[in-house]
């Protein structure tokens, strides 16, 4: 029986949680949280790499981060498609982590992939709580999903200060050396024509409206509670 999860986040490539979120997820973890990561596919259409040199990247990233656990349910890049099968893996995942917090690409993104992954991480987290849904197994009810923003960035709900484990989120970015640095061999893709510093861009821009060295931003489709304002 698998352990339960504070936190699990999807991504549908290896790099996609670390570059929406990857401070987030090291300053959970330096808390003692449990933490999961779990790729939707292997990324095998990638321009540059191989599926054997991207497991092994995302195993080294996943390790800086410091996560309880990360998956691959190997399902098709460029292939996920709102089925029935693919909404099953992904809800046999929640019920088997148990998290109390479920994390999914912003649904608008340039990658249609990631816009896949969001829709059917969201159908997931509804059927993992129905009780007659693949009813051998028992019903999770998350307690809250959030997004996070990948390629293209929109206007956040809620900010997390990650100043303090901003070098974290940049080491393991930079596990992934297929993708984000040029070598012999490479062919030139935006992830390797200076995306690294795009990103850390982004999150000093969003981290400046609060006068934060750095913060990753995320959206919520359900109004934050809060017990009172002072």
């Amino acid at each position: 029986m698998s352990e339960s999860l504070d936190i699990l986040i999807f991504g549908a490539h290896a790099d996609d949680a670390e570059i929406g979120m990857g401070a987030t997820i090291a300053k959970h973890t330096k808390s003692g949280l449990k933490v999961g990561l779990c790729d939707l596919t292997y990324a095998e259409m990638s321009s540059n790499g191989t599926v054997e040199t991207r497991i092994e990247e995302a195993k080294r990233a996943a390790s800086i981060l410091g996560v309880k656990v990360r998956t691959n349910l190997g399902l098709p890049d460029r292939g996920l498609f709102a089925t029935q099968a693919n909404i099953e893996r992904i809800t046999q995942e929640i019920r088997k982590y148990k998290p109390r917090i479920v994390f999914a690409p912003y649904w608008q993104d340039r990658h249609p992939d990631h816009v896949a992954c969001s829709g059917l991480v969201q159908e997931a987290v509804f059927n993992a709580k129905l009780r007659k849904y693949l009813p051998d197994s028992e019903p999770v009810n998350v307690e809250q999903m959030y997004f996070y923003f990948i390629n293209d960035v929109y206007e956040a709900d809620l900010m997390v200060d990650v100043t303090d484990c901003y070098d974290e989120k940049i080491a393991a970015l930079s596990a992934y050396r297929s993708q984000f640095i040029t070598g012999q061999g490479t062919v030139a893709t935006p992830l390797n024509q200076g995306y690294i510093e795009r990103v850390e861009a982004r999150d000093r821009v969003l981290g400046q409206k609060r006068l934060l060295t750095y913060a990753e931003g995320f959206v919520s489709k359900l109004p934050l509670v809060v017990d009172r304002f002072v």
